[in-house]
C-alpha cells in the first residue's frame, strides 16, 4: 500500500494546465492514428496565409506544426489554458483570444485560409464555414464516442448512451460539416489502444481529461483505484481504447 500512496500522490500532485502528455512518458501509451494529425496540420499551414486554431489548449500542437510565413490566431476557453497558449504562440507571433467553446467566433466572415482543431469539445459547424475563406479548408481530428470506455466503466459501471460504432461519429462529424455548406474533401477513422502501466498515471489522466469520469477524485474513487492498482500490479497494466476520426472539409468558392 506504499507504493499505492506514492503513486496517487503523483498523480494528485502533477499540473493539469495545457496539453502537453510528456509527463505520461513510460507510464501510460496511446497508439497514433495512422494518418499523422501534426504532420497534416504543418502541411496545411505551410499554404494558409492565415490560419485559425479552435479550442488550442495551451497550443502545443499548434506551435509544433506552424512554420514561418503563416499568420496565427487561436481561441481557447480556459483562462489558464490561454494563457499559457498566448505565451507560447507569441515566440511564433501569433494571438490567441480567450472565447467560450460553444459560443460565435468573435472575428468577421471570410477572415481566415484554414481552420483547425484537434480534439474539439465543439465542433460549431457554421461558426467555421462563416469565418473560413471560399476556398479555405477545416481540418480536425476528433474524439469518438466511447473513448476510453474501460476506463470509464471500472469507475462508473455500464453506461448507456454511447455509440458503439467505430464509424459514427465521424459519419455525424461529415453529415454536419456538409449541413454547414461544406464540402468534405476526406473522412477517415480509427479504433486505438490505450494503456496504463500504474495507477497514478490513471490519476492524472482523469484530472486532466475531466470529460471522462466527469465527477472524479482521488478521495470519491479511493476503493476503484485501489482495485485498479492490484489489477495493474498482477496483469501488468491496464488496456482501454480511444476512437479518432479525421475530417477534411472545403468551403465551396464563392458560396454565400
Amino acid at each position: 500500500m506504499d507504493e499505492f500512496e506514492r503513486l496517487l500522490a503523483e498523480g494528485e500532485a502533477e499540473p493539469v494546465e495545457g496539453w502537453d502528455f510528456s509527463w505520461f512518458d513510460g507510464r501510460a501509451t496511446e497508439e497514433r492514428p495512422s494518418w499523422g494529425y501534426s504532420r497534416l496540420l504543418a502541411d496545411r499551414l505551410s499554404a494558409a496565409g492565415i490560419a485559425l486554431d479552435l479550442q488550442t489548449g495551451g497550443g502545443e500542437v499548434l506551435a509544433g506544426a506552424a512554420g514561418d510565413g503563416t499568420r496565427l490566431v487561436a481561441t481557447e476557453g480556459w483562462p489558464p489554458n490561454a494563457a499559457i497558449a498566448a505565451q507560447r504562440l507569441r515566440r511564433l507571433g501569433g494571438t490567441v483570444v480567450l472565447a467560450a467553446e460553444d459560443g460565435l467566433l468573435p472575428f468577421l466572415d471570410r477572415s481566415f485560409d484554414l481552420v483547425t482543431g484537434r480534439h474539439l469539445i465543439v465542433e460549431p459547424w457554421a461558426e467555421i464555414a462563416r469565418v473560413l475563406r471560399p476556398g479555405g479548408t477545416f481540418l480536425t481530428q476528433g474524439v469518438g464516442s466511447g473513448t476510453n470506455r474501460e476506463l470509464y466503466e471500472f469507475f462508473l459501471g455500464p453506461q448507456r448512451g454511447d455509440d458503439r460504432s467505430d464509424v459514427a461519429a465521424a459519419d455525424r462529424a461529415a453529415a454536419r460539416a456538409r449541413a454547414a455548406g461544406l464540402e468534405v474533401l476526406d473522412v477517415r477513422h480509427e479504433r486505438l489502444r490505450v494503456v496504463f502501466h500504474d495507477v497514478g498515471a490513471v490519476v492524472h489522466f482523469l484530472r486532466k481529461v475531466v470529460w471522462t469520469v466527469p465527477d472524479f477524485t482521488v478521495a470519491k474513487y479511493r476503493p476503484r483505484l485501489a482495485e485498479l492498482h492490484r489489477k495493474i500490479v498482477v496483469e501488468g497494466s491496464f488496456v482501454a481504447h480511444s476512437r479518432r476520426y479525421l475530417i477534411e472539409a472545403r468551403r465551396v468558392s464563392g458560396r454565400s
